[in-house]
């Protein structure tokens, strides 16, 4: 074949696959806005760190990166939203640790936690804070223990509410110690905060951010945090495992996840802008006074990590005989 004859095969062949269907040149991720759908409403810790990631990792992208709040059912509207959006990854979800405890809340849930999502990376893991009336004559979760079993069912905890994991943090205690706290639900962490503070209620198991200030005040007594290890902002407080009570370890999380079949690439694309951005300093110590450590991990880490927790906050749930919500 001359030179000539092989240059115009060259180029008929050229011209065959670009006409060819679906040959269209794809155009490089993210080409377009990005969606970060956030479960809870604007101005709470979810909302405040959705909005920190996205401002970030809008600069390094080079596309905008929205917010949106969509609020209900304990989180399962935004999850099923994102769940059937189209897996191109221009639309995930902040997940909190709801969709590992609603599995076993709801009878009937919309999506599989498991099989509908996509990890993408961990964001963050924040332990809790069990804190106590100042007349109430305990110092530890020992002495707790020891004035629990003298006195079953009579000393009252609070939560956010039945079924979450302020919740489950206390109906684990009981499991592990074989003591009985009873649990006392409100609509929300502050008004069950403002009761512990009136003395309508005992214990508490909060989150950080809004505890600090009332143990720093001398208003409540810290008796230990629930996570793996100590915090910063209480250093002095021993974890409930460390206070004889070995094995107990539960924390809230958040998580970045995209819809079920979301090409690898670009999982890999956005671990790695994510993974940068919760490594800056100055993010970690801005979310660190909401009581959150940051970290990223891979997405299979992510994903290992997701169903550890359905199944540890399932086992939690069954045991205790917390009812589902219809």
């Amino acid at each position: 074949m001359n030179p000539i004859s092989r240059v115009l095969l060259i180029a008929g062949c050229m011209l065959a696959v670009a006409g060819a269907p679906g040959a269209v040149a794809q155009p490089s991720y993210p080409a377009s806005t990005i969606r970060l759908v956030v479960p809870f409403a604007a101005g709470g810790a979810p909302d405040i760190v959705a909005r920190n990631i996205a401002q970030r990792l809008a600069t390094r992208v080079g596309q905008s990166v929205i917010v949106e709040n969509r609020l209900g059912a304990g989180g399962n509207i935004a999850y099923e939203a994102v769940s059937r959006s189209r897996p191109d990854g221009y639309t995930l979800v902040l997940a909190t640790t709801g969709i590992a405890t609603n599995v076993s809340l709801y009878r009937e849930l919309p999506y599989d936690p498991l099989k509908d999502f996509a990890p993408v990376t961990l964001v963050s893991r924040s332990p809790h804070v069990l804190v106590a009336q100042p007349s109430l004559p305990v110092n530890s979760i020992a002495d707790l223990i020891s004035l629990a079993k003298s006195k079953p069912g009579s000393i009252t905890y609070g939560s956010a509410g039945t079924g979450t994991i302020l919740h489950l943090a206390g109906e684990l205690l009981n499991i592990k110690t074989g003591i009985a706290l009873m649990h006392v639900p409100y609509r929300g962490n502050t008004l069950a905060l403002n009761d512990l503070l009136g003395g309508s209620i005992q214990l508490l198991f909060s989150d950080i951010a809004s505890a600090v200030p009332q143990i720093k005040g001398g208003k409540l007594k810290a008796i230990a945090v629930t996570g793996e290890q100590r915090i910063q902002s209480l250093p002095d407080v021993p974890t409930v495992a460390e206070s004889g009570v070995p094995g107990y370890a539960i924390e809230a999380w958040f998580g970045i996840l995209a819809p079920a079949g979301t090409p690898q690439p670009i999982i890999a694309r956005l671990n790695r802008e994510l993974t940068a951005i919760l490594s800056e300093q100055d993010l970690k110590a801005k979310m660190l006074h909401l009581g959150l450590e940051l970290g990223g991990n891979s997405p299979e880490a992510f994903g290992s990590f997701l169903a550890s927790e359905v199944k540890k906050m399932g086992d939690i749930a069954k045991t205790a005989g917390i009812p589902f919500q219809d």
